[in-house]
């Protein structure tokens, strides 16, 4: 489904984004991605990070990552489904965990999508764009 214009020029600059992995490189990379697509980035290292910084910051929608320390991806998502002040918030998931069960799991958890990295920049930006515009969709 093809979203007009207007959608994107009245939300996109106003985009918050939270990237929660544990690899410095990747959340660079993912930065490099997203900014010139006008996405405002902050980062977490790990799951108890993120929880902390989607309790603090509210982004309009956080990338996520499976395997990091402390506290994995699936957990996180499941915490922030739990708490009703997060429930809403859109995720999506960005693993090289891609077998049916680990992608089952990460939408059984929660995760409005769940992409393969690596990823494109196009796909990454699409799938965010859908992402909000149906959330967007349902919480107005």
């Amino acid at each position: 489904m093809h979203r007009p214009a207007s959608f994107q020029e009245e939300y996109q600059m106003s985009w918050s984004v939270l990237i929660v992995d544990d690899e410095p490189m990747t959340q660079d990379l993912l930065r490099l991605m997203l900014e010139p697509a006008g996405f405002r980035v902050t980062g977490a290292d790990h799951g108890l990070e993120a929880l902390q910084k989607v309790k603090e910051e509210k982004p309009d929608i956080m990338i996520l990552d499976v395997m990091m320390p402390h506290m994995d991806g699936i957990t996180v998502c499941k915490e922030i489904r739990r708490n009703p002040e997060t429930a809403d918030l859109p995720i999506v998931m960005l693993s090289g965990k891609t077998h049916l069960n680990a992608v089952e799991e990460g939408l059984q958890a929660g995760a409005n999508r769940y992409l393969a990295k690596p990823t494109a920049r196009t796909d990454l930006i699409q799938n965010l764009r859908e992402v909000l515009a149906e959330t967007a969709a349902v919480s107005h």
